[in-house]
């Protein structure tokens, strides 16, 4: 018979049965009972994060490297409305984790209390589900199944409201047990159906993505294209899925992407997709297929069977984890298709697009992404957030690993300094290098005083010019010379002294030349550390100049 709990206390039993080492969050009051069950609960270490989207971001980012859900706690009303930028990754990112929410006593629920806010219809459309916890004997039932729907199908975000008079009620009952995604592999049927239809196409394309993939798989499928001398696509920020060394490798599929990478998917007459969504952004605006029957054969493999069809009809639907997908396609061994040329000139227009080009200023930053590949480790974790500074990181970086790419694909803005924390907890071996903009820094750098309080030696990169550079490019581009808005450089810190006085070391870098000395010295800190690249304003994009944007604009 089990003993009476609470039900603060049954919670932190389930999260150690569920094998959570660690749980993000900003402290409030209507969780208290929590917090203190977690002080008897050492298996679990506690990150006290300074705002909640940076601690729902480090949980998002901790679940996109370990596979397990990643669990941020949050205190009600303003709290949860701050971790939402963190939930919205999890729900487009397709990541596992749970929220915890510290919610009104349920004696003043429905009279919009204080901070009261109904989470289900605030993140109804957020979350796969808000499981409000009404009952302390319903605890474990609850936690239990956020994490079994958090890592079923498509995985993505659980939302668990906890009323605070819930918390130290009593109830006895039994624990739950460890949640794990149901089986989902494919049918030999399914797999002898998509090599009969690899074997009949003349120019076919594979496309990787999502989450749900091992390094198992990953070694598996490389084999079989490389055998096979098939061509292969990243989607929008999942690049390490494929050795970017290898001659099968062809590019991403994101913003900005290579028109001749484009033109070779548009023109394919098989398009075999493993575990990518087929989202906007992965799909150049949904114009590399028509919708909603494609012209190519579409093969889409995913996990999540209602994703299938949802945007482009397939010729062939399989549902699968990719992982599961590519470890039996490979099993087989390799399809002869004779595709050598067509992978050739796909892989040419690649190292075409990503050669290293010079840009106005002292800074080029080609030179220092060539050096960062040339002598850091082949695992080193590479974080960003969004802007359009992640152009030389995401075009000119090779990603040489699974699991070194941790970057947002809905696009947030502030990610890269929380996702570095989560990089460093997950994997504290490896080197983490978080690549920011000045304005996408400020959204979250105070989460370097977590960094410090933690000793974790992330190092972050930040490049400074003095600008939100994608809005302003997209404004010279309509308005040309009509700057609004846009403009940070009279408005920005001494980031160099601003990460002083965090305790982390902090250099400012004017002159390419003078970068590897400046992270030699970054990298001999115990802790964080900031370098502040200063780039020239002109340096917009590695295609144009601002000058040139603004220019053509106006013909």
């Amino acid at each position: 018979m089990t003993a009476p709990r609470t039900a603060a206390r049954i919670l932190v039993d389930q999260l150690v049965l569920q094998g959570v080492d660690r749980v993000f969050c900003v402290p409030g009051e209507s969780f208290l009972a929590v917090l203190d069950a977690l002080h008897d609960s050492p298996q679990i270490e506690l990150v006290t994060c300074r705002h909640e989207g940076g601690a729902a971001m480090m949980a998002e980012a901790y679940g996109k490297l370990t596979g397990r859900p990643g669990v941020v706690f949050c205190s009600r009303g303003p709290g949860a409305s701050n971790a939402s930028s963190g939930l919205h990754v999890a729900w487009q990112d397709s990541t596992p984790m749970v929220m915890f929410i510290g919610q009104n006593p349920r004696d003043v629920l429905t009279r919009e209390g204080f901070q009261e806010i109904d989470y289900r219809r605030m993140f109804g459309t957020q979350a796969k589900a808000v499981l409000q916890l009404d009952d302390a004997a319903r605890t474990a039932e609850y936690v239990t199944r956020a994490f079994q729907l958090a890592l079923s199908g498509r995985p993505g975000p659980v939302v668990i409201p906890l009323p605070e008079d819930v918390l130290s009620d009593t109830a006895t009952v039994a624990d739950g047990r460890r949640s794990a995604a149901p089986i989902s592999g494919p049918a030999p049927a399914a797999i002898a159906a998509v090599r009969a239809a690899l074997a009949e196409a003349s120019r076919p394309v594979v496309m990787l993505g999502g989450p749900g993939w091992t390094a198992e798989a990953v070694a598996a499928f490389r084999g079989f294209a490389e055998a096979s001398d098939l061509p292969v696509v990243a989607s929008f920020r999942r690049q390490d899925l494929l050795d970017n060394l290898s001659p099968s490798y062809i590019g991403e599929i994101g913003l900005g992407v290579n028109p001749k990478l484009a033109e070779t998917v548009q023109t394919a007459d098989l398009l075999l997709v493993i575990g990518a969504r087929l989202g906007e952004i992965g799909t150049n605006g949904y114009t590399i297929m028509e919708t909603p029957c494609p012209r190519q054969r579409l093969i889409h493999v995913y996990p999540g069977p209602d994703e299938i069809g949802h945007v482009f009809q397939p010729a062939i639907g399989v549902v699968s984890s990719p992982a599961a997908f590519a470890l039996a396609l490979a099993a087989d061994g390799p399809v002869a298709g004779g595709w050598g040329a067509l992978r050739a000139k796909a892989r040419a227009d690649f190292e075409a697009w990503t050669a290293p080009r010079v840009s106005p200023g002292a800074i080029q930053m080609c030179e220092i992404m060539g050096w960062l590949d040339a002598n850091l480790p082949e695992d080193t974790i590479y974080t960003n957030g969004a802007g359009n500074f992640t152009v030389w990181l995401h075009r000119f970086h090779r990603y040489r690993r699974f699991g070194t790419q941790v970057a947002p694909i809905c696009g947030s803005m502030g990610y890269g300094i929380p996702a570095a924390l989560a990089a460093k907890f997950a994997r504290p071996a490896a080197t983490v290098i978080c690549i920011a903009g000045d304005g996408d820094f400020q959204m979250t750098c105070t989460e370097l005083a977590t960094a410090t309080a933690h000793r974790l030696k992330i190092r972050v990169l930040i490049l400074n010019n003095g600008m939100l550079g994608t809005i302003r490019m997209h404004q010279e581009r309509h308005y040309p010379g009509r700057v609004s808005g846009t403009d940070l450089a009279a408005g920005n810190p001494d980031f160099t002294a601003f990460a002083s006085a965090y305790g982390a070391y902090a250099e400012r870098v004017e002159r390419t030349e003078d970068f590897a000395a400046a992270f030699a010295r970054a990298d001999a800190h115990d802790g964080p550390a900031v370098l502040e690249i200063m780039i020239d304003p002109e340096a917009l994009t590695p295609a144009a100049t601002l000058s040139q944007i603004r220019a053509a604009a106006l013909k």
